[in-house]
């Protein structure tokens, strides 16, 4: 059975700081989000994105932006990038959040608006950072609500100390369970219920302004996971019931149904986000095994997984958590790569430069991009890839991954194929059909079509000019042979022979 679902987004990432900043180097102006080219906007469209996501557009304030200009390693980092840097190139990381306000040289408040509507006017929708777990460390509720904080009237590892309305106060940086504080940060309490109505209340706002939100570290809110976290920092009031993201989402969607909730999350908690409302969480498990070439385990993980789960999931190559993809493929292996995630059910994801062949992963606390000349060959691929799959039914319709067989006894390439089937109403069938390995492989598939028996079938690439008819009643008795050279990436479009 092919699974339908609410959707197939195709996302695209951008570090909204140096997009801007890169914007006006061209234009030889400022730019803001009120001021964006229209070729922007007509370029998102012709590729056939379906949401833009602006990362990193909300306030840092001054003593985060300093923990990120004083920060030895950091530091480092952004000589190597960008030599003879200025303190004017390091905003601060975006993660941070002073306040959920866009700043005036971002554009303010009025330019995003205007932004959504050029946006939402071309078609596609808007997406924005929701960071719930902490606040930064200029957040107005440091000094004047710290009940909604982590704190301690004693020192802790991972604490400073703060004067508040309510006394000195040893507070928490935010972090997760297996790794050290986020300095710039302030960890806030999700056991005390006026932590969670607050939040709330500032996650409705954001969603006035937007049409989907991605949650940053969603998983590190659910019970459990906090407990574990600040089980060593006990609470000072009754422990709220329920878990936190159940009550949010259902709050934002019954003010707006269609609004889109994307986790980040990891730690195999994917499914109990989505559990509890999610749309999509990031599917982690697919990059690592994609990037570390582990085809079959990557073909199992997506054959084991319930369709459900797959299609509730985004994929990706890239994202500003990960090194660039373009520093680990080579340019045959990134095609299939891309082909795969991009032609599989669920969210897609590609982040800005991916599609130019940037190489370096630039920190977040950076307003300003290393220069990096495009690689024609890699723009080319994700043109070509794009905008021919814009005119089939990947990513349209009902997709479903399909299980590979031994093309012969002995012949164990079958475990390096990813085939994806794709139909859609009065469409034909096209199917997404990828060898991730470094050789030539071989196998059979059978595809899940009622008429298939009835027909003979032209076979034809949409991404190169190979043709073959078939025999639907063949196909059916034997399964659908294929021969792929190393890192072959099609799309086959399936049409009765006439």
């Amino acid at each position: 059975m092919l699974l339908s679902c609410m959707g197939h987004p195709l996302l695209h990432e951008i570090n909204t700081r140096c997009w801007l900043r890169s914007l006006a180097e061209e234009q030889g102006r400022p730019v803001t989000l009120e001021s964006v080219p229209d070729s922007e906007f007509d370029r998102w469209k012709q590729l056939g994105f379906t949401h833009i996501w602006l990362m990193g557009i909300w306030t840092t304030g001054p003593k985060s932006r300093s923990h990120a200009l004083h920060n030895p390693s950091l530091r480092q980092r952004y000589t190597e990038l960008l030599p003879g840097w200025q303190e004017e190139d390091v905003p601060g990381s975006p993660y941070a959040i002073a306040d959920y306000e866009v700043p005036a040289d971002l554009g303010g408040e009025a330019g995003l608006k205007k932004f959504r509507l050029r946006l939402n006017g071309h078609g596609l929708k808007l997406v924005l950072d929701f960071v719930p777990n902490h606040v930064g460390l200029d957040h107005p509720w440091v000094e004047s609500w710290p009940e909604l904080l982590v704190h301690s009237s004693a020192r802790r590892d991972g604490t400073f100390q703060e004067r508040t309305l309510r006394g000195t106060l040893w507070i928490a940086h935010g972090k997760d369970p297996y790794f050290g504080p986020w300095t710039d940060t302030v960890q806030l309490d999700y056991r005390n219920p006026a932590t969670r109505t607050a939040m709330i209340q500032v996650l409705r706002s954001i969603a006035r302004r937007c049409d989907g939100v991605r949650c940053d570290m969603a998983m590190l809110l659910l019970n459990g996971v906090f407990q574990k976290t600040w089980t060593h920092f006990p609470a000072n009031h009754a422990s709220a019931e329920g878990e936190f993201w159940s009550e949010a989402i259902s709050a934002v969607k019954a003010d707006n149904s269609e609004f889109l909730f994307i986790a980040e999350a990891y730690w195999g908690l994917e499914g109990k986000l989505q559990s509890l409302g999610f749309d999509y969480t990031y599917d982690k498990d697919s990059y690592d095994l994609l990037v570390e070439r582990r085809y079959s385990e990557f073909q199992r993980h997506l054959l084991d997984n319930p369709p459900e789960y797959l299609a509730r999931s985004v994929h990706f190559l890239e994202n500003h958590d990960e090194k660039r993809i373009s520093s680990i493929l080579s340019l045959e292996e990134e095609r299939a790569a891309a082909l795969v995630m991009i032609g599989l059910p669920g969210m897609r994801l590609l982040y800005e430069g991916q599609m130019q062949g940037v190489k370096i992963q630039t920190p977040v606390q950076l307003g300003r991009w290393p220069r990096e000349k495009a690689v024609p060959q890699i723009e080319e691929m994700y043109f070509n890839l794009l905008t021919s799959l814009r005119k089939s039914a990947v990513g349209k319709g009902e997709g479903k991954v399909l299980q590979p067989q031994a093309a012969w006894d002995g012949n164990p390439t079958m475990q390096n194929f990813v085939v994806v089937q794709w139909k859609k109403v009065d469409w034909k069938i096209d199917v997404v059909v990828v060898n991730l390995a470094s050789h030539r492989g071989q196998c059979r598939i059978w595809l899940e079509e009622p008429d298939l028996k009835r027909h003979d079938w032209e076979m034809r690439d949409l991404l190169g000019n190979e043709c073959h008819m078939r025999s639907g009643a063949e196909m059916v008795s034997q399964g659908l042979y294929l021969d792929l050279p190393e890192y072959g990436a099609q799309v086959f479009r399936f049409t009765v022979k006439a």
